[in-house]
């Protein structure tokens, strides 16, 4: 028969005599007495047995500094994500312009006019930051590539950059987005300093990603850049708007984990892969005690080669898709117009010249179909463009020469400039078509011709 004990006595005989982690296999009935505070009707419930939440991830978990949660994943092993839809058709020309360039010379002119060619400093100033000719001429590919550009010139200004590493270690930076196929300079932002128009909080490697791809946003695009540009944040901005992120990240950010960050207890040719947010993180080492760390928003699965060196498939994107930006520039190096300034604007002046003839040789293929080498394009356009100048120069020569007297002063000669058939003759008379003076030599005879003759050629022309 069980025993009957009071609220208190029960509590006081379960802490002094009960091991909760120890038991003997009795049944310890509590019930309630009549003189107890609660009332023997009222039933004890037991609490309701909480149900684990089912994991999504099969590895540990690690937190970073600023809080981003990163779950190990599975090489190979296809992520719980919805992929972004990826840009269908290649770089093309708009429609357009494709109705309107049939030369080199229509294809240059989308970009740079001739009046702006007649005013060189004017123009700089005032449409040097305006790039809309080459957004609206061109719609980019998938693929979009943003780097840095540092133009050759110690002209003094106050924006005037030095980059160690360069080539050329002094110059004018700007900010440069390019397609990867084509090598087509889709948008372009000069660096002039600390931007008073950029949020405060915001860096400036993210503000300059978004300014060049907001004419390209919402269609499912791919951006490469280098750890300069790349972060978490930027990736999770640019997804919100259908484009993809691809490139290697610092690894002093603060949003890696832990472990992507030490390099020291690594084997050769191995991959580590993190997952957060639609986001992944590949740690792959191709030498002991190195790792790189490519970010990637474009990726819902990260598998390795079945190679030596077993690089992974974001490696392999990257280092196929980073050198848009390098390989226009050294594009726009091996032909330049660029000359000795002692004047920024005609440095800058300068490099719009350039990439504008590039822009305008991808253009020229795409609209008329004609392939042809770089440089013959070049030449062409060149020879299309003094055209006009020559002309125009020809014009004002000879009106200047109409302007003269048909015969020198008395008692004075001109000399002959023909000089097809003489090397320094005096003349006294000047040709009725181009009115320079000619002499007996460099003249042609005409045939002499009656009056009633003349009259019948000329009515019958």
């Amino acid at each position: 028969m069980p025993k009957f004990y009071s609220a208190q006595q029960a509590l006081d005989m379960i802490l002094d005599h009960v091991n909760p982690c120890d038991s003997d296999g009795d049944d310890v009935v509590l019930q309630m007495s009549s003189d107890s505070e609660v009332s023997s009707d009222e039933e004890t419930s037991l609490p309701p047995v909480k149900r684990g939440r089912v994991e999504t991830h099969t590895g540990p978990v690690e937190k970073a500094k600023d809080g981003t949660v990163w779950c190990e994943e599975q090489v190979g092993r296809p992520f719980n994500q919805s992929p972004v839809e990826p840009y269908a058709t290649d770089g093309e020309p708009t429609a357009l312009v494709r109705r309107t360039v049939s030369s080199r010379l229509q294809s240059f002119l989308c970009f740079i006019t001739l009046d702006m060619l007649r005013t060189v400093q004017e123009w700089t100033v005032q449409h040097g930051r305006r790039t809309s000719n080459c957004i609206s001429s061109y719609n980019p590919g998938r693929h979009i590539t943003i780097d840095e550009q540092l133009f050759p010139s110690k002209t003094r200004c106050c924006f005037l950059q030095y980059i160690a590493t360069k080539p050329d270690k002094f110059g004018i930076k700007f900010w440069v987005a390019c397609d990867l196929k084509s090598k087509y300079v889709c948008n372009v932002i000069p660096y002039l300093g600390k931007d008073p128009s950029r949020p405060s909080g915001e860096r400036l490697s993210e503000n300059v990603v978004m300014k060049l791809m907001e004419p390209f946003m919402d269609k499912g695009r791919t951006v490469t850049t280098d750890n300069f540009f790349t972060s978490l944040s930027l990736a999770q901005r640019l997804l919100n708007r259908k484009t993809t992120l691809l490139g290697t990240v610092n690894k002093i950010r603060r949003e890696l984990p832990g472990s992507a960050k030490q390099a020291m207890n690594r084997q050769e040719f191995s991959t580590q892969v993190f997952s957060t947010s639609g986001v992944t993180l590949t740690v792959y080492a191709p030498k002991r005690r190195k790792t790189v760390c490519i970010l990637s928003s474009m990726h819902s699965v990260v598998e390795t080669e079945d190679t030596r060196k077993k690089k992974p498939n974001t490696v392999t994107d990257y280092n196929s898709m980073k050198r848009g930006v390098d390989v226009m520039d050294q594009m726009v190096r091996e032909y330049s117009v660029r000359s000795g300034t002692r004047r920024w604007p005609v440095a800058v002046f300068y490099n719009m010249i350039d990439m504008a003839a590039l822009n305008a040789y991808v253009l020229y293929q795409a609209c008329t179909g004609v392939q042809e080498r770089r440089v013959d394009f070049l030449v062409e356009l060149a020879s299309e463009l003094a055209q006009s100048h020559l002309g125009a120069k020809k014009v004002n020569k000879e009106n200047l020469l109409r302007q003269q007297p048909p015969t020198p002063d008395q008692g004075k000669r001109a000399m002959c400039q023909v000089n097809c058939r003489c090397k320094r003759n005096h003349a006294t008379v000047r040709c009725v078509d181009c009115y320079r003076y000619t002499c007996g030599k460099c003249r042609k005879e005409v045939a002499w011709q009656c009056q009633v003759c003349s009259d019948n050629a000329g009515q019958n022309h």
